[in-house]
């Protein structure tokens, strides 16, 4: 079970067996951090403690978690509330961007390693603890994101990630965890694993890895209802936006943690916001997940509709380049570096106006904005005289004569050129 490897730790900021005392595992209570709990302890024969974050997981016990860890050998095991920071400081953010990446992923996992990180860093100081440990695999994002962001904030922090250093497959955790009497999630039979947060629940392991083999969502996707499972009735529901954040439901004002929650329900009522995707991994390889985000994709949606109706043409081409750029930034790692920074004040610039309500139909996974109401909408079309702008339409074939004119002299060249050709 404890077979030799060959990694070679070549990086300043690894943890090395003897020089340190004490680690701060990121703990969640999966798989791969159940079983890294006692073998940090046997490998590196130091005190492990834990953090577990609650950044409003949808089906995780915490207490329960906190128990497990003390039960298997941390010294102490710390469950820090961090909801009303990761949605007002973080998930915003996101929201402005209208975060999404190759696809409708809405980057909760993403965002919440920031915060993790961020509030390890914070914990493992005030606590005098030397290293963090975390259970990303070598070929994930998860490491590139947890070690860039905790040396980024805390450059002289130890890390260690016990899945690039031991021989173990899945496989071989699970039976590990069996040798150990350490309760898991994951099975042989179900060998799925998921990240989980209140901006989504992302799925990872068994069929899904394939991109050749049909993904049983059934097995796993227990949360939400699936779209084919989904009442029968279409449901409307009201989102009011107040420069750019979504601040009541319905009519009832909530803050965002509580908003985020009540639509998670509202909307996984009827399939919303689950979706596969192939996306591209920072460490080159391709990658296949299933999301869960009910709340997440309604916001964005209803988000990304107001603001392009009070925003001019060229600033929502503009929005449109940057909100791809800040996925891509927000996906690789680079939430703490300055161009985040940069496009989130721009970001900040834009939604001044994005106030409003939205109305979205939610209907067997379906999403769709229905009508819009914004104090800063600018004028739309109309066929009645006495509704839109009042445009001056004596000017619009001179406008067309110089609009096409480049396009009409192109095509003159053209034939001329055919002609003299021939």
């Amino acid at each position: 079970m404890n077979k030799k490897t060959d990694y070679m730790k070549v990086s300043s900021y690894e943890a090395r067996k003897g020089d340190i005392k004490n680690t701060l595992l990121l703990y969640s209570g999966g798989l791969d951090t159940s079983v890294m709990l006692k073998w940090i302890q046997d490998e590196y024969k130091i005190n492990v403690t834990t953090l577990t974050l609650n950044i409003g997981q949808q089906h995780d016990d915490l207490e329960e978690i906190k128990k497990k860890a003390l039960k298997f050998g941390a010294v102490k095991a710390i469950v820090v509330d961090a909801r009303k920071e990761f949605a007002e400081e973080f998930i915003s953010k996101g929201i402005k961007a209208n975060a999404s990446y190759q696809g409708n992923y809405h980057l909760s996992t993403p965002i919440g390693r920031a915060i993790l990180a961020k509030k390890a860093v914070e914990v493992a100081k005030a606590e005098g603890i030397e290293s963090i440990a975390h259970g990303a695999t070598g070929k994930g994002n998860d490491q590139v994101r947890i070690d860039g962001y905790i040396i980024t904030l805390e450059p002289t922090m130890k890390i260690i990630a016990p899945v690039r250093e031991w021989s173990m497959d899945r496989n071989d955790e699970i039976k590990y965890a069996e040798k150990y009497n350490i309760p898991i999630p994951a099975t042989m039979d179900s060998p799925y694993s998921d990240d989980d947060n209140m901006w989504g629940i992302t799925w990872e392991g068994g069929e899904i890895t394939d991109p050749s083999l049909i993904i049983p969502e059934e097995k796993f996707l227990k949360t939400y209802t699936l779209p084919k499972n989904a009442v029968d009735a279409p449901e409307l529901i009201k989102l009011e936006f107040s420069n750019g954040i979504p601040v009541s439901l319905n009519g009832k004002r909530l803050d965002l943690v509580s908003l985020i929650s009540k639509l998670n329900t509202m909307a996984g009522k009827h399939g919303v916001g689950t979706y596969q995707v192939l996306e591209d991994r920072i460490i080159g390889l391709k990658n296949r997940g299933v999301y869960e985000h009910p709340a997440a994709h309604v916001i964005i949606e209803a988000h990304k509709t107001l603001e392009k109706y009070v925003s001019t043409k060229q600033l929502n081409e503009l929005k449109e380049i940057l909100d791809i750029k800040w996925g891509y930034y927000c996906y690789s790692a680079y939430w703490f570096d300055p161009v985040m920074e940069a496009i989130n004040s721009f970001n900040d610039k834009i939604n001044e106006r994005v106030t409003g309500i939205v109305t979205v139909r939610l209907f067997k996974g379906n999403t769709t904005v229905v009508a819009i109401e914004s104090p800063f909408k600018l004028a739309h079309v109309s066929f009645n005289k006495k509704e839109g702008y009042d445009l001056n339409t004596n000017a619009s074939s001179g406008f067309i004569e110089i609009y096409t004119l480049q396009m009409k002299i192109a095509e003159e060249v053209k034939k001329r050129a055919h002609k003299d050709h021939v």
